[in-house]
């Protein structure tokens, strides 16, 4: 994993199992784990500090249409290069990871065209991985 010489984020998610969290970012995302307890696990997510909190609670999950998808909300995830998201879709699709929304071309031919894909990761919470062939269309409008 990188960092950035751009502002990194911090981000805090609840997970009901802390092993299955090791094994979803740490082994099948490939995230470097930092420090840890029993409650809590600290990952570098791309030279992003990411927490997995244990909190078995779920609160109930919202969709809002986008290009013909129910998306996920909230949601979070990454911005990757090509290379690197096919790459991620076909680990996901060799562990046999349900996607919520199939890896796919989303506003092709269009401002913001990209590659997205949705999932959930053990506990529940959902994640998006996209990449644009061009990086001005990240925040095209």
């Amino acid at each position: 994993m990188t960092t950035s010489p751009l502002p990194r984020f911090h981000l805090a998610v609840p997970v009901d199992d802390l092993d299955a969290a090791r094994h979803f970012y740490g082994e099948l995302i490939g995230c470097a784990q930092g420090r840890s307890s029993d409650k809590w696990v600290d990952w570098n997510l791309h030279g992003h500090q990411f927490v997995t909190h244990l909190a078995p609670t779920r609160t109930e999950r919202v969709h809002n249409p986008v290009d013909g998808h129910d998306v996920p909300v909230p949601h979070f995830g990454l911005i990757l290069t090509i290379p690197e998201f096919h790459e991620l879709a076909d680990r996901f699709r060799a562990a046999g990871t349900a996607f919520v929304i199939e890896p796919y071309l989303r506003f092709e031919g269009q401002p913001g065209e990209q590659w997205t894909m949705f999932l959930l990761d053990p506990a529940g919470n959902a994640l998006e991985f996209k990449a644009f062939a061009d990086d001005s269309q990240v925040f095209a409008v």
